[in-house]
This record gives C-alpha cells, structure tokens and sequence, in this order.
C-alpha cells in the first residue's frame, strides 16, 4: 500500500514537472551556494505568496515535492508559487542550542538566507516582495519556528509538522516577542519528538529539551493574547480502521493571529493518515491573509 502511494505521489510531481519546469538554483549567502528548487510559473506571477516548504533533518527540498503535487497542479489558480530549500549539509540552523548539525555548529545564516529568497523571487516573478509564509516537516518545522520568532514581519504565518518548540534551556534565538499565526500538527506517539516534552535523541545524541505539545501551543497562544482554553473539534475520520484521529484546537479572535493545534491521537512522527497536513496548511495561510487584510 505504501509503495503504491509513493508511486502516485511520484506520478503527480511527474504531471506537475510536465506541465511547468523544476528549476534549481543557489543564492551565495555569507560564502555558502545555498541551493532551492521549484516549478517555474505557467504565466504571469506578479503578486503571487511565497510558501517555503522545509524538509526534515537529514532530507533535501526536492523530497518534499510529492506530497504536494496537488497543490502545485493547482499553485497558479491559488496565487501561490512553492519554493523547497536546501538546509545547509541537509540540516537547519534552528533555535536548538544543543543540535550537533553542521549548520548549527557554524552558526550558518539562515535569516539571510530566506530574506534573500523572498527579495530573488520578488524580483524574478513579481511574488510579493513583503512576507512570505513557511511549513516545515520535523527539523523543517523548528525553522519554522525561528523565521516566526526570529522574522515576524517577513513570516506572519507558519506552519510546524511534529515539531515542539525549544525548552527555554535549548533555546539559542532571541524572541522577538511578536504574536503570528502558528499552525501546529503532532502526534501523541511521537517517539522522536515527544509529546509531553523532554529530551529529543537524534542519532543517538541529545539535542535538548522540548516543550511539550500543549506548552507549544500555549506559547503562541499568549504571545498572540489569548487566555482560557482553545476550542476544540473533532476533525471527520476518513479511517477509523487506521489507529489515528484528529481534533482540533483553535485559537481565533478578530484580527489576532489564529493559534491552531492539530492533534493526531496514535501518530508517530510522520504526515498525519487522516488529512493532508499541507492543504490544511495552505488554507491556514489563507486565514491568515483574510485577517491581515482586514
């Protein structure tokens, strides 16, 4: 069943290469080439949002790709051109103080890096020049993290996928203390990234603490002005034979920043089975352009 899924995946990047070219690029950023994949617009492109999409530690931007193919079939109807970065020797240097990856021992930029994607493709397709929006798988998904506390006002709005935020312990970035709409998907069995919080292990060492989930959340969630709880809602359950379920947790008030938790019961530390966590993520992206418009 899985390879048959992989096989569609790959027939749908495929049809979406066909009709539009995957380009691949590099920016020279502090001495470093830091490359970047995406599939050229079909046509005019002025004013369309940047959405950086962003593997997992150890991964590339190109095997991102798949799970988005339906997305991209429709990325010029949606407004949207997708772009997949490289991390620098395939890993990010995110707000994880004790994190042994090669970007994160050489402090290598990644605000510069990003900063300069959105003024590359302001320039070569007319995207907006302005902002941009991020979602991350993972290690992915703690980069997230850093472009929302570290660039609000150039990431109104991201998206984190099995990914808690440092312990205030593991914490190497300094907050900017400014709320954005943060859109959180974890799993309840996670074994990589706990869900109660406590000490992550990636190939066998340590790379500090996390927070747990709910603390994740809450994190966002005031930072934004929000008390009391979020409400919840169950999400429809295509396959209840599956051994996951979603709910929802929702943080939304007026023009605030919406704070959203999906929590997948059973899930381990891999895209939810009931729902596409990217779809969910685009339409999050929408929410938060209808409130920054207002």
């Amino acid at each position: 069943m899985k390879q048959s899924l992989l096989f569609l995946l790959l027939l749908w990047t495929a049809a979406a290469s066909a009709q539009r070219p995957m380009m691949s690029d590099s920016l020279l950023i502090g001495g470093r080439a830091r490359s970047f994949h995406y599939f050229e617009p079909e046509g005019p492109s002025r004013g369309f949002h940047l959405v950086f999409v962003l593997h997992g530690s150890g991964g590339n931007g190109k095997g991102m790709m798949p799970p988005l193919a339906r997305l991209e079939a429709r990325a010029s109807r949606e407004k949207v051109l997708f772009v997949y970065p490289d991390g620098w020797g395939r890993y990010w240097n995110e707000c994880r103080r004790y994190a042994t990856s090669p970007a994160n021992l050489q402090d290598v930029n990644e605000g510069a890096f990003f900063e300069a994607l959105i003024d590359h493709f302001a320039s070569r397709y007319g995207t907006v020049k302005d902002y941009a929006f991020a979602v991350g798988l993972s290690g992915g998904g703690h980069m997230a993290y850093k472009l929302a506390m570290t660039l609000p006002r150039r990431f109104p709005a991201i998206s984190a996928i099995v990914a808690n935020l440092p312990d205030p312990s593991n914490l190497d970035c300094t907050p900017s203390g400014t709320p954005v709409s943060v859109l959180i998907t974890n799993g309840t069995a996670d074994g990589v990234n706990p869900d109660g919080g406590g000490i992550m292990t990636i190939n066998g060492a340590s790379w500090g603490r996390v927070r747990s989930t709910w603390g994740s959340l809450d994190y966002w969630a005031r930072l934004a002005g929000y008390k009391g709880k979020p409400v919840a809602a169950a999400v429809p359950d295509p396959d209840p034979a599956n051994g996951q379920s979603v709910m929802r947790y929702t943080h939304r008030k007026g023009r605030r920043p919406e704070v959203t938790l999906l929590r997948v019961e059973g899930g381990d530390h891999a895209y939810p089975k009931d729902l596409d966590v990217f779809e969910e993520s685009w339409a999050f992206f929408k929410r938060a352009l209808q409130r920054m418009r207002k």
